[in-house]
Protein backbone atom coordinates (compact mmCIF):
# COMPACT_ATOMS: atom_id res chain seq x y z
CA UNK A 1 0.00 0.00 0.00
CA UNK A 2 1.43 3.38 -0.96
CA UNK A 3 1.88 6.19 1.49
CA UNK A 4 -0.52 8.28 -0.61
CA UNK A 5 -3.39 5.96 0.37
CA UNK A 6 -2.80 6.76 4.03
CA UNK A 7 -2.71 10.51 3.53
CA UNK A 8 -6.02 12.39 3.93
CA UNK A 9 -7.33 13.78 0.69
CA UNK A 10 -6.84 17.50 0.29
CA UNK A 11 -10.17 17.76 -1.52
CA UNK A 12 -12.31 16.42 1.33
CA UNK A 13 -12.71 17.30 5.01
CA UNK A 14 -10.20 15.75 7.37
CA UNK A 15 -11.64 12.87 9.40
CA UNK A 16 -11.60 13.53 13.14
CA UNK A 17 -11.76 10.82 15.77
CA UNK A 18 -14.93 10.99 17.89
CA UNK A 19 -14.37 11.88 21.52
CA UNK A 20 -13.71 9.08 23.97
CA UNK A 21 -16.69 10.26 25.99
CA UNK A 22 -19.08 9.82 23.08
CA UNK A 23 -17.65 6.43 22.15
CA UNK A 24 -17.94 5.32 25.77
CA UNK A 25 -21.49 6.60 26.12
CA UNK A 26 -22.65 5.00 22.86
CA UNK A 27 -21.06 1.72 24.00
CA UNK A 28 -22.88 1.96 27.33
CA UNK A 29 -26.16 2.74 25.58
CA UNK A 30 -25.70 -0.23 23.24
CA UNK A 31 -25.06 -2.57 26.18
CA UNK A 32 -27.97 -1.21 28.20
CA UNK A 33 -30.25 -1.44 25.16
CA UNK A 34 -29.49 -5.15 24.99
CA UNK A 35 -30.35 -5.56 28.69
CA UNK A 36 -33.63 -3.67 28.31
CA UNK A 37 -34.49 -5.71 25.21
CA UNK A 38 -34.17 -8.92 27.25
CA UNK A 39 -36.48 -7.56 29.96
CA UNK A 40 -39.04 -6.27 27.45
CA UNK A 41 -39.09 -9.60 25.59
CA UNK A 42 -39.50 -11.46 28.90
CA UNK A 43 -42.41 -9.20 29.86
CA UNK A 44 -44.14 -9.76 26.52
CA UNK A 45 -43.44 -13.52 26.60
CA UNK A 46 -45.00 -13.98 30.03
CA UNK A 47 -47.91 -11.61 29.39
CA UNK A 48 -51.19 -13.34 30.18
CA UNK A 49 -49.49 -16.48 31.51
CA UNK A 50 -50.11 -15.81 35.21
CA UNK A 51 -52.25 -18.55 36.74
CA UNK A 52 -53.64 -16.16 39.37
CA UNK A 53 -54.53 -12.48 39.58
CA UNK A 54 -54.28 -9.61 39.58
CA UNK A 55 -53.78 -8.94 35.88
CA UNK A 56 -52.46 -5.72 34.30
CA UNK A 57 -55.95 -4.46 33.37
CA UNK A 58 -57.06 -4.99 36.99
CA UNK A 59 -54.40 -2.82 38.62
CA UNK A 60 -52.49 -0.61 36.17
CA UNK A 61 -53.40 3.00 35.51
CA UNK A 62 -51.76 5.14 32.85
CA UNK A 63 -49.00 7.30 34.43
CA UNK A 64 -49.70 10.19 32.06
CA UNK A 65 -48.42 13.06 34.22
CA UNK A 66 -45.20 11.28 35.18
CA UNK A 67 -44.60 10.37 31.54
CA UNK A 68 -45.08 13.95 30.38
CA UNK A 69 -42.61 15.12 33.03
CA UNK A 70 -39.95 12.61 32.02
CA UNK A 71 -40.28 13.21 28.30
CA UNK A 72 -40.24 16.98 28.86
CA UNK A 73 -36.90 16.59 30.63
CA UNK A 74 -35.32 15.65 27.28
CA UNK A 75 -36.14 19.17 26.07
CA UNK A 76 -34.88 20.85 29.23
CA UNK A 77 -31.56 19.00 29.21
CA UNK A 78 -31.13 19.93 25.54
CA UNK A 79 -31.75 23.58 26.44
CA UNK A 80 -29.26 23.27 29.30
CA UNK A 81 -26.50 21.95 27.05
CA UNK A 82 -27.23 24.59 24.43
CA UNK A 83 -27.05 27.32 27.08
CA UNK A 84 -23.67 26.07 28.26
CA UNK A 85 -22.36 26.02 24.68
CA UNK A 86 -23.42 29.67 24.44
CA UNK A 87 -21.51 30.47 27.66
CA UNK A 88 -24.75 31.15 29.57
CA UNK A 89 -23.85 29.22 32.71
CA UNK A 90 -26.75 30.66 34.74
CA UNK A 91 -29.29 29.48 32.17
CA UNK A 92 -27.53 26.12 32.08
CA UNK A 93 -27.92 25.77 35.84
CA UNK A 94 -31.60 26.68 35.64
CA UNK A 95 -32.44 24.21 32.85
CA UNK A 96 -30.29 21.55 34.53
CA UNK A 97 -32.25 22.03 37.76
CA UNK A 98 -35.58 21.84 35.88
CA UNK A 99 -34.39 18.57 34.31
CA UNK A 100 -33.61 17.19 37.76
CA UNK A 101 -36.99 18.33 39.08
CA UNK A 102 -38.88 16.67 36.22
CA UNK A 103 -36.92 13.44 36.65
CA UNK A 104 -37.58 13.50 40.39
CA UNK A 105 -41.32 13.99 39.82
CA UNK A 106 -41.28 10.95 37.53
CA UNK A 107 -39.44 8.85 40.12
CA UNK A 108 -41.79 9.93 42.91
CA UNK A 109 -44.70 9.01 40.63
CA UNK A 110 -43.22 5.54 40.13
CA UNK A 111 -42.82 5.15 43.90
CA UNK A 112 -46.42 6.20 44.52
CA UNK A 113 -47.61 3.76 41.86
CA UNK A 114 -45.67 0.92 43.45
CA UNK A 115 -47.01 1.77 46.92
CA UNK A 116 -50.56 1.72 45.54
CA UNK A 117 -49.99 -1.59 43.75
CA UNK A 118 -48.42 -3.26 46.77
CA UNK A 119 -50.66 -2.00 49.59
CA UNK A 120 -53.97 -1.44 47.80
CA UNK A 121 -53.90 -3.99 44.98
CA UNK A 122 -51.77 -6.72 46.54
CA UNK A 123 -49.34 -6.92 43.62
CA UNK A 124 -45.80 -7.75 44.71
CA UNK A 125 -42.81 -9.16 42.88
CA UNK A 126 -43.77 -12.64 44.10
CA UNK A 127 -47.55 -12.46 43.50
CA UNK A 128 -47.47 -13.90 39.98
CA UNK A 129 -45.52 -13.78 36.71
CA UNK A 130 -47.01 -10.40 35.91
CA UNK A 131 -45.78 -8.97 39.21
CA UNK A 132 -42.31 -10.40 38.70
CA UNK A 133 -41.87 -9.12 35.15
CA UNK A 134 -43.57 -5.77 35.85
CA UNK A 135 -41.38 -4.84 38.81
CA UNK A 136 -38.28 -6.14 37.04
CA UNK A 137 -38.82 -4.06 33.89
CA UNK A 138 -40.16 -0.88 35.47
CA UNK A 139 -37.66 -1.22 38.31
CA UNK A 140 -34.76 -1.51 35.88
CA UNK A 141 -35.85 1.73 34.25
CA UNK A 142 -36.35 3.44 37.62
CA UNK A 143 -32.81 2.40 38.58
CA UNK A 144 -31.44 4.09 35.45
CA UNK A 145 -33.44 7.24 36.22
CA UNK A 146 -32.04 7.23 39.76
CA UNK A 147 -28.45 6.96 38.49
CA UNK A 148 -29.11 9.79 36.05
CA UNK A 149 -30.59 12.00 38.78
CA UNK A 150 -27.58 11.42 41.04
CA UNK A 151 -25.23 12.50 38.25
CA UNK A 152 -27.41 15.51 37.42
CA UNK A 153 -27.40 16.52 41.10
CA UNK A 154 -23.60 16.20 41.22
CA UNK A 155 -23.22 18.41 38.14
CA UNK A 156 -25.65 20.92 39.65
CA UNK A 157 -23.55 21.12 42.81
CA UNK A 158 -20.45 21.81 40.71
CA UNK A 159 -22.43 24.47 38.84
CA UNK A 160 -23.45 26.20 42.08
CA UNK A 161 -19.80 26.11 43.21
CA UNK A 162 -18.78 27.86 39.99
CA UNK A 163 -16.80 24.91 38.67
CA UNK A 164 -18.81 24.44 35.46
CA UNK A 165 -17.54 26.42 32.46
CA UNK A 166 -18.53 26.61 28.77
CA UNK A 167 -15.62 24.32 27.92
CA UNK A 168 -17.44 21.56 29.81
CA UNK A 169 -20.35 21.62 27.35
CA UNK A 170 -19.04 18.53 25.55
CA UNK A 171 -19.21 16.53 28.79
CA UNK A 172 -22.71 17.81 29.50
CA UNK A 173 -23.79 16.81 26.01
CA UNK A 174 -22.32 13.33 26.40
CA UNK A 175 -24.28 12.86 29.62
CA UNK A 176 -27.43 14.19 27.91
CA UNK A 177 -27.19 11.23 25.52
CA UNK A 178 -27.70 8.92 28.52
CA UNK A 179 -30.71 10.95 29.67
CA UNK A 180 -32.26 10.89 26.19
CA UNK A 181 -31.72 7.12 26.17
CA UNK A 182 -33.58 6.79 29.49
CA UNK A 183 -36.48 8.75 27.99
CA UNK A 184 -36.59 6.66 24.82
CA UNK A 185 -36.57 3.48 26.88
CA UNK A 186 -39.52 4.78 28.87
CA UNK A 187 -41.50 5.26 25.66
CA UNK A 188 -40.91 1.56 24.93
CA UNK A 189 -41.72 0.47 28.50
CA UNK A 190 -44.83 2.65 28.62
CA UNK A 191 -46.07 1.26 25.31
CA UNK A 192 -45.41 -2.39 26.23
CA UNK A 193 -46.60 -2.30 29.85
CA UNK A 194 -49.39 0.25 29.92
CA UNK A 195 -50.82 0.07 26.39
CA UNK A 196 -50.10 -3.31 24.78
CA UNK A 197 -50.01 -5.14 28.11
CA UNK A 198 -53.43 -3.94 29.21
Amino acid sequence: MSSEALTPSSSGPEWVLPSRGRVGMFSLIAAESAVFTIFVVAYIFYLGKSVSGPTPKDVLELPIFATICLLSSSLTIHLAVRSLRQARVGAFGLWWFVTMALGTIFLVGTGREWRHLIYNKGLTVSTNLFGTTYYSLVGLHAFHVTVGLLLIALALIFTLLGKVKPEHSERAEVFSLYWHFVDVVWVVVFTVVYIIGR
